[in-house]
Parts: C-alpha cells; sequence; structure tokens
C-alpha cells in the first residue's frame, strides 16, 4: 500500500480524498496556493507544502512544482482528482518518470480516451455502442467530401473538436448552407484553445439523455462497473444534479451497454476509476467520450452500492487487483447529488466572499461533501463548486424528498449560492417523474 499521497487538487475533493486516504492509514500531503492556506483539507493533513501564487497556471497547473513537493516530502503517490491536471498525460507520464505513482491510468490511455476521434475508434474495436458519424478527422479542405460525410450522416449533425472537453468546441449544423462555415469556425476555435484543430462530425441527437456508465478497473485484466447514474439536467453543458441509478432505462439495452464497458476497459487496459459517458434515446446508448477519472457525481454511486470508490483508486494504485467482483455489486436504492455553487441563482455569475456561518443538514440518507466552514472565505480564483449535497433512500420518491428537505435546511450565509435553483428543480413535476432530456433545464431557465 501507498505510505505517503501528495493531493494534487483543492477544495471539495481533495478532502474526499484525504478522508479515504486516512481510512487505508496513507499520509498525505495538501499542496495549496497562496489563497488556498486556510482550506480544510490543509489543515487536517498530515504536512502542507505551498507551491505557488493564486492564478491555477503558477499553482495547480504547475508540474514542477507539484512533483517537488513529492519530492521534498518524500510522498509514494500523486492522486489528481478531477479537474486541473486529472487527464493530462504528459502530466501522468512526469509523475511516472519522477518515480511516483500517478493515481490514474497509464499516460497511453490518457491519450487515447483523451482525443475523441482515438476514443471512438477504440470504443467501436470494442464494442461499445457509438453516435453515427464521419469515422475519423474531418477532410477540412474539401468542401465536397465534408457535404457527403453530412449527407451520410443524415441533418443536423455536430462538428466537435477532438481534443474537446467540458462542452467547449462544438457547433450544431441543421442544413448543407452553413455547413462549411460551421466547420472552419470550429476548426480555429478548436486551435485556438486545445492547441490541436482536429475537428470530426457525428450525427446530432435532438432530445437525448445523458447517461453515464462508472467503471473500476486494476491493470491486471480484472474490469467491473457500479452502474449508472443519470446527469442530464445540465446548463450549458455543465452538470447540475446528478442522480443513480439512472431511471425508466430499457433493461436489455442497460445490461449490453453495461458489460461492453467492461468489456472496453479489459481491451485498452485501464487501471483505476473511469466514467463512460452516452447519449441515450430511444433506448439506445451512445458513447460520446471517458473521463478517466473520478467524476464530481462519483458519491451517488458509492451511495447505492456501497463502494468506495477513491479508496478503490488508492488501492488499484498500490498495484493490488479488484477487491470486488461483479456479482458482488448490487444496486440498493436510489441518490440524489445537488451541486451547490457559489454563484447567483439567476444571473450565474460567481459570488466569491467570506461565509458568515455554514450549517450542513443532516439526517437519515444525507451526505454533504463540502470543504466550507464558518469563516471560510471563498476565493474567486477558482471552480465555484462549494460543496455537494447527496440524498440516498430505498426508492427514487424518498430519495428526491430527503433531498428538497435537505436543501431547506442547509444554510451558506455571507456569499449567493444556487440553493433556490435547486429548490425549484426538486418540485418540478416533470423532475419528479424522471427522465429528463439534457435540454429541459435550459428551456426551463429560459435560455
Amino acid at each position: 500500500m501507498l505510505d505517503k499521497v501528495v493531493i494534487a487538487n483543492r477544495g471539495e475533493i481533495a478532502l474526499r480524498i484525504l478522508r479515504a486516504c486516512k481510512e487505508l492509514g496513507i499520509k498525505t500531503v495538501a499542496i495549496h496556493s497562496q489563497a488556498d492556506r486556510d482550506l480544510m483539507h490543509v489543515r487536517l493533513a498530515d504536512e502542507a507544502v505551498c507551491i505557488g501564487p493564486a492564478p491555477s497556471p503558477k499553482s495547480y497547473l504547475n508540474i514542477p512544482a507539484i512533483i517537488s513537493a513529492a519530492e521534498v516530502t518524500d510522498a509514494m503517490g500523486i492522486h489528481p482528482g478531477y479537474g486541473f491536471l486529472a487527464e493530462n498525460a504528459d502530466f501522468a507520464e512526469q509523475v511516472e518518470r519522477s518515480g511516483f505513482t500517478f493515481i490514474g491510468p497509464t499516460a497511453d490511455v490518457i491519450r487515447l480516451m483523451g482525443d475523441k476521434v482515438s476514443a471512438i475508434e477504440a470504443m467501436k474495436k470494442a464494442g461499445v455502442p457509438t453516435v453515427p458519424g464521419s469515422d475519423g478527422p474531418l477532410p477540412v479542405d474539401d468542401d465536397n467530401k465534408l457535404r457527403a460525410i453530412a449527407k451520410r450522416i443524415g441533418y443536423p449533425v455536430i462538428i466537435k473538436a477532438a481534443a474537446g472537453g467540458g462542452g467547449r468546441g462544438m457547433r450544431v449544423v441543421h442544413s448543407e448552407a452553413s455547413l462549411i462555415n460551421s466547420v472552419h469556425v470550429t476548426q480555429s476555435e478548436a486551435a485556438a484553445a486545445f492547441g490541436d484543430g482536429t475537428v470530426y462530425m457525428e450525427k446530432f441527437l435532438e432530445n437525448p439523455r445523458h447517461v453515464e456508465v462508472q467503471v473500476l478497473a486494476d491493470g491486471q485484466g480484472n474490469a467491473v462497473h457500479l452502474y449508472d447514474r443519470d446527469c442530464s439536467l445540465q446548463r450549458r453543458h455543465q452538470k447540475v444534479v446528478e442522480e443513480a441509478p439512472a431511471p425508466h432505462l430499457d433493461p436489455d439495452a442497460r445490461a449490453q451497454v453495461l458489460q461492453s464497458c467492461v468489456d472496453a476497459c479489459i481491451e485498452i487496459g485501464y487501471r483505476g476509476a473511469g466514467t463512460f459517458e452516452f447519449l441515450y434515446e430511444d433506448g439506445s446508448f451512445y458513447f460520446i467520450e471517458m473521463n478517466t477519472r473520478v467524476q464530481v457525481e462519483h458519491p451517488v454511486t458509492e451511495m447505492i452500492t456501497g463502494v468506495d470508490i477513491v479508496k478503490e483508486q488508492l488501492r488499484i494504485a498500490s498495484g493490488l487487483p479488484l477487491s470486488l467482483k461483479q456479482e458482488d455489486i448490487k444496486v440498493l436504492g436510489h441518490s440524489f447529488e445537488a451541486r451547490i455553487n457559489a454563484e447567483d441563482p439567476k444571473t450565474f455569475m460567481p459570488s466569491p466572499g467570506k461565509v458568515n456561518h455554514f450549517h450542513a443538514p443532516g439526517g437519515i440518507g444525507i451526505r454533504v461533501d463540502s470543504h466550507l466552514y464558518s469563516g471560510y472565505t471563498v476565493p474567486p480564483h477558482y471552480d465555484s463548486l462549494v460543496a455537494k449535497l447527496i440524498s440516498y433512500a430505498e426508492d427514487r420518491e424518498t430519495a428526491l424528498t430527503r433531498l428538497r428537505n435537505a436543501l431547506d435546511e442547509m444554510l451558506v450565509d455571507g456569499i449567493r449560492t444556487n440553493i433556490p435553483l435547486h429548490q425549484d428543480i426538486t418540485r418540478d413535476a416533470n423532475f419528479q417523474r424522471g427522465g429528463v432530456n439534457i435540454h429541459y433545464l435550459e428551456k426551463k431557465l429560459g435560455l
């Protein structure tokens, strides 16, 4: 087992990783920027190292500084959490070359799945269902071929950056008249944003849901799935509420896609925790990407399976085989997660500042993952996520009731949060029935 781990992240996920390490008897090193010296996990870690000023490029994205922190504290491994460098293949490679364990997949696998074109090809080979598309990068200099590809797929189509992610680098095209310009504009934007102008084309699904499959694999030929989640409630491609398991799925299609994800992990030699993301429409699944890290929404899967995903990451990184077999993993009950952001609930503008008072709700079936405490100042430099409110019950209706009641109880005084938005969502009749599509929330908000 790893004896000391650098937590290369901040906020609630850093605290989540620290807790998992403590349960396994692993010592922790908290790295932090100058703006984050008062974070809760910094206070609780065995050691703390300041790696730079507030801007992310000078701290949490500073690879030499993070590796130096591991060197000076004599750590064995580095856990990247999510965001920042979590899916950066160069970071993973430099960590391993420096003699440390990267708690995640190999650099080669991160590169494979980070490029959307190569990821789709790998999934096709492994038998994972994919969206009809261009079968590779677009020939951007041949207008006739572009028109032929779009005609074969059928309008509407979506142009995507191969190196894109997080909802960026994509453009929907409804007719041939705007096709060529849309391809070239997306290509230019991709080159500017990601340093890679490669684009590809897919069929645009009009009203899909966003369903994802959580997996664990040990890189030794063993892999399991932890069932599925529904993440369809989104605003500008950013998830707002997640739940597990996904409601109202075709049972045969579900069983097939779960097994295909396990097969794909074995095929590509996957190691660690990962998530296959799909669009789901009319009873069919279509692969869109794989996230090679722990997800923000992993707690809902933990609640319904009883599996500690972060502890499994740490065990796998220590070289241990999976401690679970597929038959050991059962779905018990239902879980929701509401992402609590420091932002205005109507304008969505960030709302950093001092938290005068913080009260976390409680009761049966309620979990709060947060780094907030009374007197803490939310800095303006980073993502606005400040807490995750998770509910669990034996059935979906009760889990939603518990989430609604917990939102009414939660108090964050001093900054604005999106709690009122979540209160409205949990009282929405269509959401209560389950199965809304990815456009539902934006239409509801008039965006």
